[in-house]
């Protein structure tokens, strides 16, 4: 495992665990599953750990597993303030309690307001008097670093950047999003103050692996390299020295392995201009195919009327990036046979699910748009006879 610095000096493994995709166990989080995973992480060198309360169940889960192998103060926990939920003084410290009750520690090494998306929000809290709890908290040493996660344009990460002392910044990056959100001038401009930057959705929330079309994966996989889709993307970051940590949302031992290895070896001004044309290659690869910039992140969810928004773009997206066929199967299994219907139609146009989206989909017109693709009329039919029969 390699290490960057911290703004302190600490040094940080450049591969970090991102723990919002733990495998589902029943109505929780397979334990066992996640213990394995996080000690092979642990045992190859990730000392970055990163949650969020809202993350269902993430954050007891990660306080029990470092809890019972006694590792709490060998690694730094990275967690998140729900600042969208915040409207009082009162509120911040309810929410930061709990988590530290879930957490089972005292302290924090890496808080974050969560999800800022513009400078209005970071305005807000300032107005309920965050800059003098941050204060309490940073001197009673119950966080030792202060930052923020980010999904917005460039130029209010900008604003925000430079609004306040940050000890750290979160962003989404990667290379398809090289110039969207806060973008490498974002990166950059962080950077140049001495602020680490924490990358998210490095590939794309498994966009950038498993769901590139198919001629992409070829590119890939006739490059003399021999790195996997997965090497290229943390590779393409890890070769910028402006990017501290990448955190990966790590489920199987094998991710986590090729990932350890991956962050052992890649080293920031390795890309030749052949890497560099490739990426580009494949860039233009994946937008030649892709409907919905959809990551599945899932802040759009819960919908209030049921509609299963990340599940009907990732189908409507693997018609494009994959076949038709796939498609419309994904969707008839994943979102036509579910008990409680769950399809666009269902949608009322309310809007909450764009105020919350990362990527500022213009959600609802894209729902018609990919219902009316996944479900043609014998589809339609057919799912529903199969939902009478199988429901």
């Amino acid at each position: 495992m390699q290490y960057r610095k911290d703004k302190y000096g600490k040094d940080l493994s450049i591969l970090g665990y991102g723990c919002m995709r733990f495998t589902k166990k029943g109505t929780g989080i397979d334990l066992d599953k996640a213990e394995k995973e996080i000690m092979t992480a642990y045992n190859a060198g990730v000392n970055y750990f990163d949650t969020a309360y809202i993350y269902p169940g993430s954050e007891a889960a990660l306080g029990a597993i470092l809890e019972k192998n006694n590792i709490r103060e060998k690694v730094n926990i990275a967690t998140k303030l729900p600042q969208y939920l915040i409207r009082n003084r009162e509120a911040i410290d309810k929410y930061f309690d709990e988590e530290l009750s879930r957490l089972r520690t005292n302290y924090v090494d890496y808080y974050l307001m969560h999800h800022v998306t513009d400078v209005s929000m970071w305005e807000k809290l300032k107005a309920v008097g965050i800059l003098d709890w941050i204060k309490e908290k940073k001197e009673s040493g119950q966080i030792r670093n202060i930052g923020f996660s980010y999904h917005g344009n460039t130029e209010n990460f900008i604003k925000i950047l430079d609004d306040y002392d940050w000890d750290f910044c979160q962003v989404q990056y990667n290379y398809l999003d090289e110039v969207s959100q806060a973008g490498v001038e974002g990166v950059k401009a962080a950077a140049a103050k001495g602020i680490p930057v924490v990358i998210m959705e490095p590939l794309r929330g498994g966009k950038l692996v498993g769901m590139l079309p198919q001629d992409a994966k070829k590119t890939i996989a006739e490059n003399p390299r021999g790195w996997t889709p997965a090497q290229w993307g943390l590779r393409w970051l890890y070769n910028q020295p402006e990017v501290t940590v990448v955190l990966s949302g790590m489920n199987s031992i094998e991710m986590v392995e090729e990932n350890c290895k991956t962050a052992s070896e890649a080293q920031a001004g390795h890309f030749t201009e052949e890497d560099f044309a490739l990426i580009e290659k494949v860039k233009e690869q994946i937008k030649a195919k892709e409907m919905v910039g959809c990551t599945g992140c899932r802040y759009c969810m819960p919908c209030p009327k049921g509609v299963d928004i990340p599940g009907i773009f990732r189908c409507y997206n693997a018609m494009y990036s994959e076949n038709k066929r796939e498609g419309r199967f994904q969707f008839a299994q994943t979102v036509g046979l579910t008990k409680e219907p769950a399809f666009a139609t269902q949608c009322i146009e309310c809007g909450k699910c764009e105020t919350h989206c990362p990527q500022s989909i213009p959600i609802r017109e894209k729902l018609k748009e990919a219902d009316k693709a996944l479900r043609p009329l014998p589809y339609k039919i057919g799912i529903n006879i199969a939902r009478k029969f199988m429901l």
